[in-house]
């Protein structure tokens, strides 16, 4: 399942919001197989995809941990720093090279707290995305991990 494209930087933000944080921005370019964080970890930083592919995968226990979405160009990677306890949820890794650029979390928090529409414009934006990713995380996993075939499935 591909993202929205709303939920692309470019459609997510006003141009001025938009500006506003890619001011934070650091510039990164990571080889494949770059994993840049775990599910569990401490959520201090996110990621804007320019170019490339990152996989978000899941630790599932007891079975080999699955993709459960591949996102790319102006996608995010990483929500779970806009909420307490800043853990990630999820856990990615450059499938690609991929480049991109960096946010430090707490700076952006900050902003977010310093300005309320842009905090607001943030907030909602990380809100569409989260609810795409709970959407295609279940959606893969019912995949991987459903009921067998003429079995109950609750």
């Amino acid at each position: 399942m591909a993202p929205s494209i709303a939920l692309r930087l470019t459609h997510a933000l006003s141009p001025a919001h938009r500006e506003q944080l890619l001011r934070m921005a650091r510039e990164v370019d990571l080889p494949p197989g770059t994993r840049l964080f775990d599910e569990g970890g401490r959520a201090d930083r996110f990621w804007i995809v320019r170019d490339g592919t990152v996989a978000l995968d899941l630790h599932v226990p007891g079975h080999r941990t699955p993709v459960i979405e591949t996102v790319g160009t102006g996608d995010l990677v990483g929500w779970s720093w806009l909420f307490a306890p800043y853990v990630w949820q999820l856990g990615a890794y450059t499938v690609t090279r991929v480049t991109a650029y960096k946010f430090d979390a707490v700076a952006v928090r900050l902003l977010c707290e310093d300005d309320a529409e842009f905090g607001r414009a943030v907030a909602v934006w990380l809100g569409r995305v989260l609810s795409q990713r709970l959407s295609a995380a279940r959606v893969r996993l019912v995949d991987l991990y459903g009921a067998p075939a003429g079995g109950e499935g609750r």
